[in-house]
């Protein structure tokens, strides 16, 4: 019980320091990484090959991937949407009112205006999180929604997208975390498993 008690207080040490290092950019620094970030996505063959994506609307001081619709608006963007006992699907609102403001108070789709996908129609998959590692390793909120949902998307490419600064030496893990295939930052990408 000590061991699972340290090991979801490191996690709540990095969760910390990593939405600080975040919320310590500038919103201009925010905007113009997060814009990297985006023209970095196009140079990857993982987003060139992929015709559905499950993108995110960004929250507080997330990377934003809000430009992606435009830079490169032949694929077909799907978004999370949180559901009870903490699963999540993927939907892509059909219009400008497919929209609202859901759990925890993120921009999410309104089901009955959006169209939902199998997770394993889903061909890459861009994650937000609070931290990361040089072995793709990724720390999110806490609420386990990816990590239950990865594992069916079973075609895809899972990408985690973040800022440099939310690199850490090592991301703590369990037997129910889900590590990504990689990391983009805007400083590149930092590992891409094969």
């Amino acid at each position: 019980m000590a061991d699972t008690r340290l090991f979801s207080e490191e996690k709540q040490r990095l969760r910390a320091w990593g939405k600080a290092r975040r919320a310590a950019l500038t919103s201009a620094q925010r905007e113009a990484h997060s814009a990297q970030v985006c023209r970095r996505l196009l140079e990857l063959s993982a987003f060139q090959c992929a015709e559905r994506v499950l993108s995110y609307a960004a929250f507080g001081a997330e990377l934003n991937l809000d430009a992606l619709p435009t830079l490169a608006p032949e694929k077909q963007y799907f978004y999370p949407l949180c559901l009870p006992e903490r699963q999540m699907a993927a939907l892509r609102p059909r219009n400008d009112d497919g929209w609202t403001t859901g759990a925890f108070g993120i921009r999410t789709p309104v089901p009955e205006r959006s169209e939902p996908i199998a997770p394993e129609k889903l061909d890459l998959i861009l994650v937000p999180l609070v931290a990361f590692d040089r072995s793709a390793h990724r720390l999110g909120m806490g609420g386990g929604y990816y990590d239950r949902f990865l594992p069916r998307c079973t075609a895809a490419v899972k990408l985690g997208v973040a800022f440099c600064c939310q690199e850490a030496e090592r991301v703590p893990t369990g037997v129910h975390d889900w590590p990504l295939d990689g990391v983009l930052t805007e400083g590149g990408l930092v590992t891409l498993r094969q």
